[in-house]
């Protein structure tokens, strides 16, 4: 079996997110979903697991479960520092497992994402936050278009993010039942780009990518790709900046959980439900 590709420098994303100042940008915003989808399962959990969320998430979620086993990538404030890629638990030992917009920036998301299963007791509950999609899409454009404009070519900047029907078919693959995945997009108009590196810093998300320029961004390259970034994305007057979070849900698997129909086996026409007439069709 092949090792991963090392795409993200874990060592330096970890340096980045213990330097990262305490911010509300988002993680509110993602912590409060997860806890109404919590708050819908009729159900009390006992014994939960988050893995690397952001601070100030936990303060939303701890009042829904009974205890808490905290996780971080480096620093003190959790009860021990583990890695998502190499997590020291047993199987079957919690009944939920959470994690907020920390997920996308490891190497091995389909073996982060079995472990975490084995983790779960049967009929326990995974749910997560992260980026994806089309996050900082603007900013990957803008910053491409201008190195290359100046340099003839252009440099890692900006992770990959996964799409929502690969992360989808992903817990599939990882064993979950009953797997969802959806994207809410928000989008952020920044007076300047010095605020949206702001809030990028705040949360850790500068560059640690494996294959990343080591170079700094030369004045000529970033003033072209402000340029691009203000010809391309500006609106009224403000840059735009689209992040994308998916949420994932998934359970570990038991024998009384819903199962899904087989093919063909529905006993009713969905155009008899609808009132439609249905016309066979010939090829």
């Amino acid at each position: 079996m092949t090792d991963p590709p090392k795409i993200f420098d874990r060592s330096l994303y970890a340096c980045r997110r213990l330097r990262s100042r305490g911010t509300d940008f988002l993680v509110g915003e993602a912590a409060a979903r997860i806890a109404e989808r919590l708050m819908t399962v009729n159900r009390r959990f006992s014994d939960a697991l988050d893995i690397s969320s952001r601070n100030g998430a936990l303060a939303t979620l701890r009042p829904l479960v009974d205890r808490w086993i905290i996780t971080q990538l480096s620093g003190s404030g959790a009860d021990m520092v583990a890695d998502e890629e190499a997590l020291p638990f047993a199987n079957a030992s919690f009944d939920l497992i959470v994690s907020v917009l920390s997920l996308h920036a490891i190497n091995d998301l389909p073996g982060a994402l079995i472990q975490i299963r084995r983790a779960l007791r049967p009929d326990g509950l995974f749910m997560a936050a992260l980026f994806g999609g089309e996050t900082l899409q603007e900013l990957r454009a803008a910053l491409a278009a201008g190195e290359t404009q100046i340099r003839g070519g252009a440099s890692l900047r900006v992770a990959p993010f996964s799409d929502v029907r690969d992360l989808g078919a992903l817990l599939q693959r990882a064993g979950f039942a009953l797997p969802v995945a959806d994207v809410e997009r928000t989008t952020v108009h920044y007076r300047d780009f010095t605020a949206l590196l702001t809030d990028l810093r705040a949360l850790g998300e500068t560059n640690a990518l494996c294959h990343r320029s080591r170079e700094l961004l030369r004045r000529d390259v970033l003033s072209a790709a402000l340029t691009e970034y203000a010809d391309a994305h500006t609106e009224s007057g403000r840059l735009r900046a689209t992040f994308d979070i998916i949420y994932l849900t998934g359970w570990a698997p038991h024998e009384n959980q819903q199962k899904p129909l087989a093919p063909g086996s529905a006993r009713a026409h969905l155009a008899d439900a609808l009132g439609n007439r249905v016309f066979p069709t010939s090829r």
